[in-house]
């Protein structure tokens, strides 16, 4: 007959819900004689007419066929003991898959069956999802892929030599990030799990597997844009001061919904790019819709009463519009926010601790301007001619999330709307 257990079990079910050979045969895409064979070999009988449905003895005859078909003791759904259910892990057994099958035949839903075996209503959610749902659940293959997935040890998905290994490399030598190549592979190659891979087992490959092997195989200095050959445990990051001079008026979720979507200019995102010893540092703007970027230097100290006053100086000449809010990361040179805000009329807000995407466009234009001052730069040996060389450099870099516009362009776009109305 040549299908498989799954195939045969899924037009049986079809049967049971009140089709005939002839309906059943056209869903599953085979000849009808071929049901015919199966429905006889069985001792399946039908009523008579052109709906011809099974016949009540049949209809028990065939749910025993099917879950003898599927690999299910009939003993499985009489058994009560909540203990086997699930092993002393509390993944689901044999006996509890027996239990989710004979149910389903019943039209028994997830919560009910979830309580029947003791575990959580997700927990049976998942366990069909990944077998097929409840119209394929087949419990014999459902056992034996779990046994499989628990297999010790399990074999190193980025095998040396392997077709993976060389794509996941090829990635880190573009300066893709492993999330980028995680997504990457799972676009490219949807229906090849071999291909398939998860983001924290490069990260693994990186830092942990064989002392970092997969870095000797890449061609860029770095394998990461971070740079690091260690993970930093969050145990270990430096403890934030307690922030009472933001006040939960300044949280970032206080901001208002409009400066999410980018769609309205003026709201403005900032920080401080540091220098050599963290003694010099350069204050970086960058306005969220245009990517617009100033930037000034701090050769002598950056504490929070000079960051304010510069900051004015940076903002005073934009037109009113321009300037309504800025997000800023936790540090304390903005301590005297409420300083720049009243002398600019520009509301700032803080990002909540360790959540630099909350300022995203601000961490990439820094990374820019590292390309032209790496750490370790003593920015009080710069000129301020250099940094207004950088900034225009910056502005009127094409960039390919304003359609290959420049942000300066874009900015001026704006400012011009604005006079005409």
């Amino acid at each position: 007959m040549g299908h498989s257990v799954v195939v045969r079990a899924r037009a049986l079910r079809l049967v049971l819900s009140g089709l005939n050979n002839t309906q059943a045969a056209r869903v599953m895409g085979m000849r009808r004689e071929t049901l015919d064979q199966w429905s006889r070999a069985e001792g399946l009988s039908f009523t008579r007419g052109r709906y011809a449905t099974l016949t009540s003895e049949s209809r028990v005859r065939a749910v025993a066929a099917l879950e003898r078909m599927c690999g299910v003791d009939p003993r499985t759904h009489d058994d009560h003991d909540p203990n086997a259910y699930t092993d002393s892990r509390g993944h689901l057994t044999e006996c509890a898959r027996g239990v989710i099958f004979h149910m389903l035949m019943q039209d028994k839903g997830q919560a009910e069956i979830a309580r029947e075996i003791g575990v959580n209503r997700t927990t049976i959610c998942r366990e069909l999802q990944r077998n097929g749902g409840r119209d394929s659940y087949v419990p014999q293959q459902a056992q034996q892929r779990a046994v499989k997935l628990k297999a010790r040890p399990k074999p190193f998905k980025l095998a040396s030599g392997c077709r993976l290994r060389a794509h996941v490399v090829a990635g880190l030598n573009r300066r893709d990030s492993p999330e980028q190549i995680s997504a990457g592979l799972a676009i490219k190659f949807p229906d090849d799990e071999q291909m398939n891979i998860a983001h924290e087992t490069i990260y693994q490959a990186l830092y942990v597997k064989t002392k970092g092997a997969l870095r000797h195989e890449l061609t860029v200095e770095k394998a990461l844009r971070s740079g690091r050959v260690n993970r930093r445990p969050r145990s270990k990051l430096p403890r934030r001061s307690n922030s009472t001079w933001i006040g939960p008026e300044a949280t970032i979720t206080e901001r208002p919904a409009e400066v999410e979507d980018r769609a309205v200019p003026g709201h403005w995102e900032g920080d401080l790019v540091l220098g050599k010893g963290n003694q010099t540092a350069l204050i970086t703007l960058v306005e969220r819709t245009s990517r617009f970027v100033l930037i000034r230097r701090l050769p002598d100290k950056h504490d929070a009463t000079t960051v304010s006053d510069e900051l004015i100086e940076m903002v005073k000449d934009l037109p009113e519009h321009l300037r309504k809010t800025l997000t800023w990361d936790r540090g304390r040179e903005m301590a005297t926010h409420v300083t720049f805000s009243m002398a600019t009329d520009t509301k700032v807000y803080f990002c909540d601790p360790y959540s630099p995407w909350q300022r995203g466009s601000n961490e990439n234009t820094n990374l820019l301007i590292r390309d032209f001052y790496p750490k370790g730069t003593d920015f009080a040996t710069v000129t301020d001619e250099e940094i207004q060389s950088v900034q225009d450099n910056l502005n009127t870099r094409i960039r390919k999330t304003l359609q290959w516009k420049t942000p300066a362009a874009t900015l001026n776009t704006y400012i011009d709307v604005a006079m005409t109305t």
